[in-house]
């Protein structure tokens, strides 16, 4: 398909099986080995079980009903019968169990995963996109779940029911079971031939659901630049050619099927026509009686039943143990360092101290670092409101990445209150830090979980106040819901700009030592930036406060503003000291000004 999403993992199938792998996954059942013991015991009996009712048969032909023995008949009649409930009860608690197994490990599994995202360092969700990680938390811990519920411990009782029935067949009459096994080899044959073509078409499935899916979330989510531009019948008819490639695989796998268990069914019927034949010829010169044949009869038929299940259970092994690679992968993901155990004092006051820093996110083909940050030096003082600007890729947002350590510097340092944040437990450091980011993140939930994130240590009062000093509460009580109104998914019940506001009541709600904004007022108007110009100098005095800015109207006031330029600090000092100079500050606040004043020229 020209327009498909390229090749990624989510397609990839690896061996049928691994037994490093699989004894990987065995350690998940540890918890519960008593239930696996009890569920394997259960599959065992039942698989005894299953020999009762021809061997039963066997007696009443042979012995009760030519003699004429109503008692015998009827007591084997009654242990027919209580074969059979016996087989029902047993199947009704191991599927209970192994259900319940499969259940228990997927919850196990899914919180295991879902805390190692927790703790990978930021750099990890850059590489990897969302879908990717939701697929692993969701369909590929399933894919587990029916291994454990369907595979693992029922595998023993279809081996065992194999192995059980041979044996009473050779028992009986070793010439009939080798007749009625004759078809064996042709059984194999059919299961060789037919698993690779299933295991294409399998593999074929999942490769076009993984496209489908991609497609489906990146059209959805960008739906308005669709009907923008007035592109949906060409989406349609890429979505129409996706799903029929989906489509024709799941179609030619039902195919395969369809043909697999019919020819299952034609070696089983030529089985048991063999042993009707064979053994009836045996019949009439003595050689096996009536009852053997027809105990015979009900052997054959139950022993293909688990050569159908253990096909099966082939791919649904097969899609677990590529599952389980790309979880284990996921879970043997180094990470985050934690840092030391230091902590910061009660009373420090928030001083920064940037010393020759060097960074660079990855290495040219070369092999040589691209740095984006070069040997930055810097302090800011406690208290003091620095400003950072630049043009677009300067460095200015890596410095705050640094800062929080969400990346590690190649070289040099950074110190809060002279403590090296490489020593300082990070969420230590990222407590004492309160940051607003451009692209602001709100939960589904109400306005006053998205204030204090669920910390039980902040009351409501304090996060109301925050958002008084913001200025977010006239905004918030206009709401239907006020503090208690659900904000919808990322936010999208409310504007931008009040978004915006909430982050500043969110990181306000912490009480930082230091404030970080990284072109935080950027979404909003000049109107309501202004509006929060008084409450930001209000609640940035006493706390040390960086401002990332692109608006150099923005940082006019702050007590010095440092200029980036190729990841290098260029310039440092005040706004008008940094004109006077004529350097690179003074060519951005001319080329900002000049653009903002154009339209009034022109329109002169």
């Amino acid at each position: 398909m020209a327009d498909a999403v390229p090749y990624h993992e989510e397609e990839a199938l690896g061996k049928a099986y691994d037994g490093r792998l699989m004894r990987r996954l065995l350690r998940y059942l540890r918890p519960y080995r008593v239930r696996v013991l009890l569920a394997i015991l259960m599959l065992l009996t039942a698989a005894a079980v299953e020999l009762v009712g021809p061997w039963l048969t066997m007696v009443a032909l042979d012995d009760a009903i030519p003699a004429g023995d109503r008692r015998l008949l009827l007591l084997l009649t009654a242990g027919y019968l209580g074969s059979l409930l016996a087989g029902f009860a047993l199947l009704y608690g191991q599927t209970l169990i192994t259900t319940w197994l499969g259940q228990s490990v997927m919850y196990d599994l899914r919180r295991e995963v879902f805390g190692r995202l927790q703790r990978l360092e930021v750099a990890f969700f850059d590489r990897n996109p969302v879908g990717r990680l939701m697929t692993r938390v969701t369909s590929d811990v399933e894919v587990l779940n029916e291994l454990f519920s369907s595979g693992v411990v029922t595998v023993f009782g279809d081996v065992f029911t194999l192995v059980l029935i041979v044996g009473a067949m050779l028992f009986m009459d070793w010439q009939l079971a080798l007749v009625a096994l004759a078809v064996m080899p042709f059984v194999f044959l059919v299961a060789m031939v037919f698993r690779a073509r299933i295991r294409n078409a399998y593999r074929d499935i999942r490769v076009r659901l993984a496209r489908l899916n991609a497609f489906l979330q990146e059209h959805i989510s960008g739906m308005a630049v669709v009907q923008l531009f007035g592109r949906e019948r060409d989406v349609g008819r890429r979505f129409r050619a996706a799903d029929d490639h989906y489509l024709e695989a799941h179609l030619r796998s039902i195919t395969y099927y369809a043909l697999f268990f019919p020819i299952i069914e034609l070696l089983t019927a030529v089985s048991l026509a063999t042993i009707i034949a064979y053994g009836g010829a045996r019949a009439l010169t003595g050689g096996v009686t009536v009852g053997v044949i027809a105990a015979f009869l009900q052997y054959a038929r139950r022993f293909f039943r688990p050569i159908q299940d253990l096909s099966e259970k082939y791919n649904m092994l097969q899609g677990a143990m590529a599952s389980s690679e790309r979880i284990f992968r996921l879970l043997d993901t180094p990470e985050a360092e934690r840092g030391g155990s230091r902590r910061l004092p009660e009373a420090a006051p928030g001083r920064i101290e940037f010393r020759d820093v060097w960074f660079a996110y990855r290495r040219r083909e070369d092999g040589e670092w691209d740095w984006v940050v070069r040997g930055v030096s810097f302090t800011a003082a406690a208290g003091e409101r620095i400003a950072i600007v630049g043009h677009t890729g300067a460095g200015k947002t890596s410095l705050v990445s640094l800062l929080m350590r969400f990346y590690e510097p190649q070289r040099g340092e950074i110190l809060v209150d002279g403590v090296p944040i490489r020593d300082l437990d990070v969420r230590e450091l990222r407590r004492s830090i309160g940051l607003v980011l451009q692209d602001v993140f709100l939960f589904s939930r109400d306005v006053m979980y998205n204030l204090r994130l669920g910390e039980s240590r902040i009351d409501e009062r304090t996060a109301r106040e925050a958002a008084r000093r913001t200025g977010a509460e006239p905004f918030i009580e206009r709401l239907a819901g006020g503090y208690s109104q659900p904000l919808g998914e990322r936010g999208i019940s409310i504007s931008v700009g009040e978004r915006q506001l909430l982050s500043f009541a969110r990181a306000l709600t912490f009480d930082p030592r230091v404030l970080v904004l990284d072109e935080a007022t950027s979404s909003v108007d000049s109107a309501l930036e202004e509006r929060i110009g008084e409450a930001i100098d209000t609640l940035m005095t006493g706390r040390t406060s960086l401002v990332i800015a692109h608006r150099l109207s923005t940082v006019q006031h702050a007590d010095r503003i440092l200029v980036m330029h190729h990841g290098e600090l260029r310039e440092e000092g005040r706004h008008e000291e940094l004109l006077r100079r004529g350097g690179i500050y003074a060519r951005l606040h001319e080329l900002q000004f000049a653009d903002a004043a154009g339209p009034v020229r022109a329109a002169s």
